[in-house]
């Protein structure tokens, strides 16, 4: 599944898109392709694809995201409730997040800002950054409120262009394609292979 706000960076999720979907099925709400339950909210099919996915690539970006319910300013969007139900769930997770956000949100911490005072900041122009909870959504990635010693899985590639995030992506998941690949073409499904070795180990 393929995680990210749409504004502004339409043609990137479209290349993303290609290079992935020989190899997988991409579930990507830009796309058109996340399972849709007509009986359900955008916002809960989104996180039934979460629950579902096998893999997950967030693209955390300067722009907050849709979904926020007006009547409740405190509703995270839905890219940013994707986001933390992957995390919490253990998802095997990749992070993308672009130059611009780690910049601000270094210059911020810099200026004296704690958390409280963050999340009350309001930027005159949008043009940069529309939402401060959008430095909550990297925090969470990074795991910011642990010590560094205690992270893992908090790896969150900066991009600047469309071709660092491509490299990334291309390195990435390149070699989960040639496992699957090597999975398909065997005769004994995955399923008994891994029975067989749970009795070997006995």
């Amino acid at each position: 599944m393929v995680s990210s706000t749409v504004y502004g960076i339409e043609d990137l999720l479209d290349q993303i898109f290609g290079i992935l979907n020989p190899d997988f099925e991409v579930w990507m709400s830009h796309k058109g392709t996340v399972p849709v339950d007509p009986q359900k909210s955008n916002f809960n099919n989104c996180l039934a694809a979460v629950d579902k996915c096998d893999l997950f690539l967030g693209i955390l970006t300067t722009r907050y995201g849709s979904g926020k319910d007006k009547g409740n300013p405190g509703e995270p969007s839905i890219t940013h409730a994707e986001v933390l139900r992957a995390l919490k769930l253990n998802k095997p997770c990749w992070f993308l997040a672009h130059q611009n956000l780690v910049f601000a949100r270094g210059l911020i911490a810099q200026m004296g800002y704690n958390l409280a005072e963050r999340r009350e900041l309001k930027f005159k122009s949008k043009d940069l950054v529309d939402d401060s909870r959008v430095f909550d959504m990297y925090d969470a990635v990074i795991q910011a409120e642990k010590k560094l010693k205690e992270r893992k899985g908090n790896w969150a590639q900066p991009f600047t262009t469309a071709d660092d995030a491509k490299l990334f992506v291309v390195s990435q998941f390149h070699r989960y394609a040639d496992a699957l690949k090597i999975v398909q073409e065997q005769s004994v499904p995955l399923v008994k292979l891994a029975a067989k070795g749970k009795e070997a180990a006995k």
